[in-house]
């Protein structure tokens, strides 16, 4: 938390359970106790940041929120207790919560709302998750300030498939808006127009020396001379992906999205909003003297292709300190990250992402497909409602932009998708969700004809037998400016098995992929322009929502939902309906 909000001395056992505090001290595994139950409460904080006091929503207290710790196999439970002024729900992003779609947690997908007052009792099953993950409300545009880490260390008797770290250090990666985020929210809604660009980039809730009124409390992460560190670093922001480095340090990444990779050793890394990367730092800067610098930058800034649209282009800091070697006078030194547009050095650093494959870790990639998907991702217009003026793009003020899949840009419904299923109630969906584009055109082509805007709206979710292999090509399309887009799945983890620039082939891109050591990542990067291929086995029964992990495009109805029936043994179907289930 950061060092301008003041908390209470009762609160001091939070903060040892692993909230980052700005002076770089967070707890460590020997340090935190072990805890399979934990008690949120949401209500609106006072914080100061940009020269202002504001209110938000946090997790009692904490901006960022408190960590989960847990160990492979846990299971832990969260008591949340609403006392903010709205609706919300939270999300255990890239649990895959077997059996338990009840606690996964998206808003009128999984359950209705835990309404102002009123509480409610989330089951998280860990099961092959190992490393970092996080999570958010999945609420509006709630997960701004509602987020926060989750740590998962490996069984007991078991170790870490490299050097043990001296110390472990959460960096969160998120966004501040001066403004209230739910009325940014509604006055898009209101307007039909883009939403409005955040007023700083944050690491671990802090903007960082180069925004105002903040220098006095940027995050600083203090290190020792010759010690190992990892960081488990978290894109929480709603808006962009993200370059991050340290200045005079190479970063060796471990891991991504709660499963380990084949370590490579880079100046940089890219990370999408929802997606988490473990790497390991060496504190190897001579601390005796010779004129080097005892505080370095570590710094993160925005990754965006899409030159047509506004964007918060500023990069944030924070500082990594030699407690050990003499102050410098001087300021920290800089890192060099790629330009905002640098596509080239997105993919370079994606294309190194390979699953580490060990008899402790072994990996299991579908060689046969039962079912294929191409799904294309498209920013959208629909027309404006009766009485209504929107500012969207076209001529004429009368149209409101949208976000699909498939052309089918998905709406929500006052009941839950999981209760509609699970009742069989009628009218809330219909099971037609293509496997296929309506209709097909040069997908990246510049400049698509203004006919191609034009989505319509609809709850179309796609319905998998128990134990099927399915594959999603997700292609990008240039309707509105091409753009990248973080794909995320709730429920699995998949392999990333392709990937490529321009129109997917069907003939020819598979034989480009890599069935040896793909990652297996719970949201995926697809490239501006581009393609990714993935596959997952659908062995997990229940309702799973699909999603662009940019908020903005998740509103706009860039999603859909997977409905995986249940197997025909009890293991393979899910558990029953809690009784406790907040009420819509």
């Amino acid at each position: 938390m950061g060092g301008a909000d003041k908390m209470p001395a009762g609160r001091l056992s939070w903060l040892l359970l692993g909230v980052v505090l700005a002076f770089g001290v967070a707890a460590s595994p020997a340090q935190a106790s072990r805890n399979t139950h934990y008690d949120f409460v949401i209500k609106e904080t006072n914080v100061t940041r940009l020269c202002q006091e504001k209110t938000i929503l946090a997790v009692n207290g904490q901006f960022p929120g408190p960590t989960i710790y847990a160990r492979k196999d846990d299971v832990v439970i969260v008591n949340v207790y609403n006392q903010g002024n709205k609706n919300i729900t939270l999300h255990w992003h890239g649990v895959d919560q077997p059996r338990n779609p009840w606690s996964d947690g998206p808003e009128y997908i999984t359950q209705c709302p835990i309404q102002p007052g009123a509480n409610f009792t989330y089951k998280i099953i860990f099961t092959e998750e190992e490393g970092t993950l996080w999570w958010h409300a999945h609420s509006d545009f709630d997960r701004a300030t509602v987020h926060g880490a989750i740590v998962i260390h490996p069984k007991r008797g078991s170790v870490y498939p490299y050097t043990k770290p001296h110390k472990e250090m959460p960096i969160i990666l998120g966004e501040l808006w001066n403004v209230d985020v739910e009325q940014v929210l509604l006055e898009s809604q209101r307007t039909g127009g883009d939403v409005q660009i955040s007023d700083a980039n944050t690491i671990n809730g802090q903007p960082g020396d180069f925004a105002p009124c903040s220098k006095n409390a940027t995050f600083r992460m203090l290190v020792e001379h010759g010690k190992t560190y990892l960081l488990r670093v978290i894109n929480a922001g709603l808006t962009n992906e993200m370059f991050f480095a340290i200045a005079g340090h190479r970063l060796t990444v471990v891991g991504t999205d709660g499963r380990y990779l084949k370590p490579f050793t880079v100046d940089y890394i890219m990370i999408s909003p929802g997606q988490t990367m473990n790497m390991l730092l060496e504190a190897n800067h001579a601390t005796n003297g010779s004129g080097d610098n005892n505080r370095y930058y570590m710094a993160a800034s925005p990754f965006f292709t899409n030159i047509g649209l506004p964007v918060n282009d500023k990069n944030t800091t924070a500082i990594l300190e030699y407690t050990d070697a003499p102050p410098s006078a001087g300021p920290p030194d800089y890192p060099v990250l790629p330009a905002i547009n640098d596509t080239a050095a997105a993919a370079a650093y994606t294309s190194q992402l390979r699953s580490l494959v060990t008899k402790e870790h072994p990996i299991d990639v579908p060689m046969e497909v039962d079912e294929h998907m191409l799904v294309t991702i498209s920013i959208n217009t629909l027309p404006c409602g009766a009485n209504e003026t929107c500012i969207g793009p076209g001529p004429g003020n009368n149209t409101r932009l949208a976000a699909s899949l498939n052309n089918v840009s998905f709406m929500t419904q006052t009941v839950d998708i999981l209760d509609a299923y699970y009742y069989s109630i009628s009218g809330v969906y219909d099971l037609d969700f293509p496997n296929k584009p309506s209709f097909v055109f040069n997908f990246t082509a510049p400049d698509p004809t203004v006919e191609y805007q034009l989505t319509k709206r609809g709850t179309k979710v796609k319905v998998v037998e128990y134990g099927t292999v399915v594959e999603v090509v997700f292609q990008d399309t240039a309707i509105l400016g091409a753009q990248s887009h973080p794909m995320h799945l709730h429920g699995f983890s998949f392999y990333v098995v392709g990937r490529g620039f321009g129109n997917y082939d069907k003939d020819k891109d598979p034989a480009t992929y890599n069935l040896v050591d793909p990652p297996y990542q719970n949201t995926v990067s697809v490239p501006t322009g581009g393609w990714t291929t993935m596959r997952f086995r659908a062995a997990n029964p229940g309702v799973w929502f699909m999603h662009c992990h940019f908020d903005r495009h998740t509103v706009w109805g860039m999603d859909t939902v997977f409905i995986v029936k249940n197997g025909k043994t009890p293991g393979a179907q899910m558990m029953p309906r809690p009784p406790n289930m907040p009420k819509c």
